[in-house]
């Protein structure tokens, strides 16, 4: 067997957890064949690198020499991706629009609008997307070199993803709202007290972060235990809220349409901040200012078609967008 990076990785993984078991969580293996890859990889170097017992896992000699030596290894291939990445895209237009800009998101509305400004206003500019719900992820693709710019989004007032050497700005500070069916009792005020759905089955989609937590703690604070949280892509969440069986945690942009409508939370107990971030050692980072500017215009230009949320910035100016502000 050719040994690859993603062998040495595991081996990093077994060491840092010290156990098979934890190790197969982290990478997201089963813990059968994490134990019949680790084997494999033995068998390729010719001697155990573990010993395995009750304990977890330990080093064995010769584990200790490959651990060395994937420790100088993948940092090193990870770097040369990043610089390869940034080499790749080193080819400019005149002045510092990029010829290409990779954008990654874990934000629906903004980037379709994002898209279109860049279009309109740099129509030869070749625009790449990625989508992910992690902004770890995402975070970790700006940091590789995978993509440019990555518009995320993080609870109230918790850090941005832990990388690294990056860069962040605040986009827009929103609430957070509640979809509900237009049948639902409270669809037809102008805000909903969090402890009138204390009784309701809760739906969001995915994402990493303390959001879960929060949302657990504003409704302590509201005196009572949400029954469930179910995670699930949007089209599920809004069959869900149609057929009565959830009300779903969203943003105030989610789009208006038949069967739901998006209602403030009163108090607003539940915020979350849009930020757009980027290597300031890319190619494209000359590039930040405009791209900052053009995603707080796509970012106006969704809030102008959402009255509802219109409406509610006229009672609440704190929210919405921030403008270009200095980086975190």
């Amino acid at each position: 067997m050719e040994l690859e990076l993603r062998h040495f990785k595991i081996i990093c993984a077994v060491a840092e957890a010290g156990s098979i078991t934890k190790a197969a969580s982290t990478l997201g293996l089963a813990q059968p064949a994490l134990t019949a890859q680790l084997h494999r990889i033995e068998r390729a170097l010719g001697g155990p690198l573990f010993e395995r017992d009750r304990r977890g896992a330990r080093p064995t000699p010769l584990g200790e020499l490959v651990l060395a030596r994937a420790k100088l290894l993948l940092p090193a291939v990870s770097g040369l991706r990043e610089e390869a990445a940034r080499f790749a895209n080193n080819a400019a237009l005149p002045g510092d629009t990029p010829a290409r800009l990779r954008l990654g998101s874990a934000t629906g509305p903004v980037l379709g609008g994002l898209v279109h400004q860049l279009n309109a206003v740099h129509p030869e500019l070749e625009v790449t997307t990625h989508v992910s719900w992690s902004s770890e992820e995402l975070a970790g693709m700006l940091a590789d070199g995978r993509v440019d710019y990555a518009l995320v989004g993080v609870c109230g007032d918790a850090p941005p993803p832990a990388q690294p050497g990056l860069i962040w700005r605040t986009l827009a500070t929103d609430p957070v709202f509640v979809l509900l069916s237009t049948d639902h009792p409270e669809a037809g005020k102008a805000e909903v007290e969090l402890s009138a759905l204390a009784g309701e089955q809760w739906g969001a989609t995915p994402g990493d972060g303390c959001f879960a937590e929060c949302f657990a703690a504003a409704c302590a604070r509201a005196g009572f235990t949400p029954r469930t949280l179910y995670e699930t892509d949007v089209v599920t969440c809004i069959d869900m809220v149609e057929a009565g069986d959830a009300v779903v945690l969203c943003q105030p942009m989610f789009r208006e349409m038949p069967g739901v409508v998006p209602v403030p939370i009163a108090g607003n107990p539940l915020r979350w901040r849009n930020l757009v971030g980027w290597h300031p050692d890319s190619a494209t980072a000359s590039f930040a200012d405009q791209l900052v500017k053009l995603a707080g215009a796509a970012y106006q230009d969704v809030i102008a078609r959402r009255p509802r949320y219109s409406r509610f910035l006229e009672r609440y100016p704190m929210y919405g967008v921030e403008g270009d502000r200095a980086a975190l």
